[in-house]
C-alpha cells in the first residue's frame, strides 16, 4: 500500500484534512512499550497515516498508575524529532464525568475549571502548545453507554450544562489551544443539543463524533448517522474489528475467556471481559461474520475493516494496534471492496442478530 491510496477528507465543517484511517493509540503505555509505540506511529507516518487520537485517561484500561501515560508517549515521540508534531493532526479527549476515577478529577461533573485543567495536562504531556480536536470522551450527563442498553432519567446525576462546556471549550478555541471540537460516545439529542447551543450563542461547533462502529455494533445507523449527515458532523468510527472479535483470533471453541490469545485485551483485563465486548453473544455472532468472509475468499479482519472502509457514513476510521504488524495488516485491508452480495449476507445476519455488541 502507498500514501496515494489515502486520499484526505475533510473533518465535517473544519478545515482539517485527515486520512480515512486514524491510528487509535490507547494500548500505549499498557499492552505496548514506548519503544514499540514509537516504531508504530514512525510506521504511521510513513504510510500516510498521519491522524493521531488519544485521551487523558489512555492507556486502557484506565488506571491511576497509567493515567497519562499514553499522551506522554506520544509526546516524548514529537520531542525526539521537532517535525513530526507539524506532520500530526493530533486528536485528544477530555474524560466526561469522572466518577469511580479520581485520579482523573474530584466531584462527579466536568465545570470549565475541569475542563481547562484537564486540556492544560493534555498539552504539558504531549508536549503542545495547540491540540487539533479535542473531545468530549463521554457525556457528563447519563446515557446509555459502553454497555449499557437503555436510558433511565431516574439514573441522571448531571452538574454541568452543555452550554458551560461549550462556554469553556470555546475559551480554549479563542486561547489557541485547541482549534476544533468533537464529542465520544454520544447520542443523537446529544449532537443536537451541542450543535444548537453553540449555533445560539455563536460558540464553536462540534465537528465529529467518535462513536463505535463495527459489524457487532451498529448502533450509529439507528438515526445518528442521520444526525450526523444532516448537520455535517463526521464519524469516527471506533473499535472496527470488535475489540478483537472479528479478527478471527477468537475462533476456537469456548468462551471469549477460554478461546482468547493470551496476550489480548479480553484475556489480560476482567474489566474489559465485563464489558460489551466480553459477552458470549458477540462472540458467538463474530464468529458468523468471520466464517462469512472466509466463504468469500477474505479474511475476517479484511471483511470488518473493508465494512467500515468503505461506509458513506465513516469519515475516518481508528483502528488500534499492537505491533508494527498489525498496522501493516489493517492498512493492506484498505482499497478491499465488498461485493452486494457479500453486504446483503452480512445485513441478513444483522437482521437476525441486531447489535450483541451495543
Amino acid at each position: 500500500m502507498t500514501e496515494s491510496k489515502l486520499l484526505p477528507v475533510r473533518l465535517g465543517k473544519s478545515e482539517l484534512m485527515v486520512p480515512p484511517i486514524c491510528l487509535g493509540t490507547m494500548t500505549f503505555g499498557e499492552q505496548v512499550s514506548e519503544a514499540d509505540a514509537h516504531d508504530i506511529m514512525d510506521l504511521s507516518i510513513e504510510r500516510g497515516v498521519n491522524f493521531f487520537d488519544t485521551a487523558e485517561i489512555y492507556s486502557i484500561p484506565t488506571a491511576a498508575a497509567t493515567f497519562g501515560s499514553t499522551e506522554r508517549i506520544i509526546g516524548n515521540w514529537f520531542a525526539k524529532n521537532k517535525g513530526n508534531r507539524a506532520r500530526i493532526t493530533l486528536a485528544s479527549k477530555v474524560a466526561g464525568s469522572a466518577r469511580g476515577m479520581p485520579w482523573v478529577r474530584s466531584g462527579s461533573g466536568m465545570t470549565a475549571q475541569d475542563i481547562f485543567n484537564s486540556c492544560e495536562g493534555s498539552l504539558r504531556r504531549l508536549q503542545t502548545d495547540v491540540i487539533d480536536l479535542y473531545q468530549i470522551h463521554w457525556p457528563e450527563r447519563h446515557v446509555p453507554a459502553f454497555g449499557a442498553v437503555y436510558y433511565d432519567p431516574k439514573l441522571e446525576t448531571s452538574t454541568t450544562s452543555i452550554h458551560e462546556q461549550l462556554e469553556a471549550l470555546g475559551t480554549l478555541v479563542k486561547q489557541g489551544k485547541i482549534r476544533y471540537i468533537g464529542l465520544s460516545n454520544e447520542t443523537p439529542y446529544g449532537v443536537h443539543e451541542f450543535v444548537r447551543l453553540a449555533q445560539l450563542h455563536n460558540l464553536p461547533e462540534v465537528v465529529s463524533v467518535q462513536n463505535p462502529y463495527c459489524l457487532i455494533n451498529r448502533t450509529v445507523e439507528n438515526a445518528l448517522d442521520e444526525t450526523l449527515h444532516r448537520l455535517n458532523v463526521a464519524l469516527l468510527a471506533y473499535s472496527p474489528l470488535g475489540f478483537g472479535l472479528l479478527t478471527g483470533k477468537y475462533d476456537l471453541s469456548g468462551t471469549v475467556g477460554s478461546s482468547a490469545p493470551k496476550e489480548s485485551r479480553i484475556a489480560k483485563f476482567e474489566s474489559v471481559r465485563k464489558q460489551r465486548w466480553g459477552r458470549q453473544e458477540a462472540l458467538d455472532v463474530s464468529r458468523i461474520y468471520n466464517q462469512l468472509a472466509l466463504e468469500n475468499g477474505l479474511t475476517p479482519t479484511q471483511m470488518a475493516l473493508a465494512f467500515c472502509y468503505t461506509q458513506w457514513r465513516v469519515q475516518s476510521t481508528i483502528i488500534g494496534v499492537t505491533s508494527t504488524k498489525q498496522l501493516e495488516e489493517n492498512l493492506q485491508a484498505y482499497g478491499t471492496t465488498l461485493s452486494p452480495e457479500i453486504l446483503a449476507k452480512i445485513d441478513h445476519i444483522r437482521w437476525i442478530h441486531r447489535d450483541p455488541a451495543v
